[in-house]
């Protein structure tokens, strides 16, 4: 015979068990952005005026695809966007930023080895600096106020769309954006082109800079324009 002894449960199993739902947020998102910096690097050097909807596609179907784990970010602009949004707390967004750059990192080095560029990196100054930077900020905030819209609202809990509402505003972003930015509208994205040289390093900080304030101003846009939503 066998008896059951009742006792007070310890923390340690939530614990546990809270870890492993975010180690499995993290894995999706670095995954996630492994593929879209995988695609991006590759369709770049490979099939030209095409690459914009290779991407918006592998976008579209990593958004489906980790949706119901991660939220499925996979670009630390959106994810800051989500934070301003209070839709997600700091400790779990830093794990998601660092989840994202080495997913990112990753996705350069396939890239590399696939299909290297030979291209001179992606270099502006002066004016077409600002001009790719206003570009950078535009399309940026473009796509994270379409993200929260259809992926953070109170008004679409549950739909089918949000994946192609997310996937089309990249597409939009690179091609209107791409000669003159080069549309990466994703931090991750523009640290995967420095690491394979399509885009040079001075870039990166003007372009972080662009990105950070097009995700602050599209989260405050957001709940200025839907104050019941909190």
């Amino acid at each position: 015979m066998t008896t059951t002894t009742l006792s007070t449960p310890t923390t340690k199993p939530a614990v546990s068990a809270i870890s492993g739902v975010a180690a499995r947020k993290f894995a999706t998102e670095a995954i996630g952005t492994m593929f879209l910096v995988l695609t991006v690097g590759v369709a770049v050097n490979t099939v030209g005026a095409m690459a914009p909807l290779a991407i918006g596609a592998i976008l579209m179907a990593m958004v489906y695809a980790g949706g119901h784990v991660s939220g499925a970010h996979y670009n630390p602009a959106v994810t800051l966007a989500i934070l301003i949004r209070r839709r997600i707390e700091l400790r779990e967004a830093i794990g998601y930023w660092i989840s994202q750059l080495g997913g990112a990192l990753a996705g350069a080095a396939m890239a590399a080895l696939i299909a290297p560029s030979h291209a001179e990196p992606l270099h502006r100054s002066g004016q077409a600096m600002i001009a790719a930077m206003v570009a950078e900020l535009l399309f940026t905030f473009a796509l994270c106020y379409v993200v929260l819209n259809v992926a953070t609202s109170k008004d679409h809990p549950k739909n089918a769309f949000y994946g192609i509402a997310i996937g089309i505003a990249v597409v939009a972003g690179a091609v209107t954006a791409g000669h003159v930015s080069g549309g990466a509208l994703n931090p991750a994205v523009v640290l995967g082109g420095a690491a394979v040289g399509s885009i040079s390093a001075a870039m990166i900080l003007p372009y972080l800079i662009a990105h950070a304030v097009a995700a602050v101003a599209a989260a405050l846009t957001f709940r200025f324009l839907n104050p019941d939503d909190k």
